[in-house]
């Protein structure tokens, strides 16, 4: 087995990593893929293995995490391909090119070690923003009551900026919904212009601000965005057609818009930037970012197709 076409899991022994491969195994059972579950050996056990080696020795350091993994396996039964692999290096380094041919990479929110307060790891950071797969983040079991990813989850929700979100965002958040038998609902969130009545004081001349919008003003912003947000949709909707779509069209924060429909969603998607050098940081972009720090139920960062 390869890992093209496979989903991968990066597992740390964690109950964060464990709820990873829960939502893993389920998702892989449901489109009929394979399941690469990848773990990357602890610093202890990659230098023990060196000293051995160096010595002219064969290394055979038993590996707790991995034999406990595939217990973990085992014990909810499989169904589906499974294949492991023990890698060394640091975990992004070794997961990054797993994910050039895999349908998905799926991690825990974090692993061991850091505060416990954390939302986010740095590791889940990283990968989210730099894996060529989409890649899907499983919150802690804080934040979420169930992962269920067959067609008693809850919908899919689609963050959709009209004019940013690329075609292959919205095209994988139908498949997700037609695999999972569920709703589509998608949020295009944006800002009304601010009232000046807002403001403590007058502005100064460099600072002005719009006159307030006009209610019709307003409703014309609207339907011109609903309009807009149809367009982008269509395509998708066509090849979908079983897929039930709710469209959400609001003035409105968008992360927070996201972060309240994921209280009762399976999975929210949401899009990264293409590659810009030295803009690393930025490559999910607010919204995402917020997302992945705040949903209650898994969120998918699909990144954008390089341009051909």
């Amino acid at each position: 087995m390869s890992e093209e076409s496979s989903v991968v899991v990066g597992v740390d022994g964690s109950e964060h990593s464990l709820r990873a491969l829960g939502w893993a195994l389920s998702t892989a059972r449901g489109i009929g893929a394979p399941l690469l579950v990848a773990h990357v050996r602890s610093d202890a056990l990659q230098l023990g293995s060196a000293r051995i080696a160096s010595l002219g020795g064969t290394p055979e350091i038993p590996d707790a995490v991995a034999d406990g993994v595939r217990a973990w396996v085992e014990r909810h039964g499989a169904q589906v391909s499974v294949r492991y692999l023990s890698l060394d290096g640091t975990v992004t380094d070794a997961l990054l090119p797993l994910c050039r041919d895999a349908r998905l990479l799926v991690i825990g929110s974090r692993g061991h070690g850091g505060f416990a307060t954390l939302l986010l790891g740095s590791t889940s950071r990283a990968l989210a923003a730099s894996a060529a797969c989409p890649v899907v983040v499983v919150p802690h079991e804080a934040r979420t009551v169930s992962l269920e990813s067959g067609a008693g989850a809850g919908r899919v929700v689609l963050g959709l900026h009209t004019e940013e979100t690329a075609d292959d965002v919205i095209d994988f958040a139908f498949r997700a919904a037609a695999q999972r038998g569920v709703a589509l609902e998608a949020v295009t969130a944006f800002r009304l212009p601010a009232s000046p009545a807002m403001l403590v004081g007058p502005p100064a001349p460099a600072l002005q601000m719009p006159p307030q919008m006009a209610m019709s003003e307003a409703t014309e912003l609207v339907a011109e965005t609903e309009r807009r947000q149809g367009e982008r949709l269509r395509p998708s909707a066509e090849r979908y057609p079983d897929v039930e779509v709710v469209a959400d069209v609001v003035p409105a924060d968008a992360a927070g818009r996201l972060v309240e429909a994921s209280r009762s969603a399976g999975l929210v998607v949401v899009g990264r930037h293409r590659h810009r050098p030295r803009m690393e940081s930025l490559l999910m972009g607010s919204v995402s970012h917020a997302v992945l720090h705040h949903a209650h139920c898994p969120v998918a960062v699909v990144p954008a197709a390089a341009p051909h």
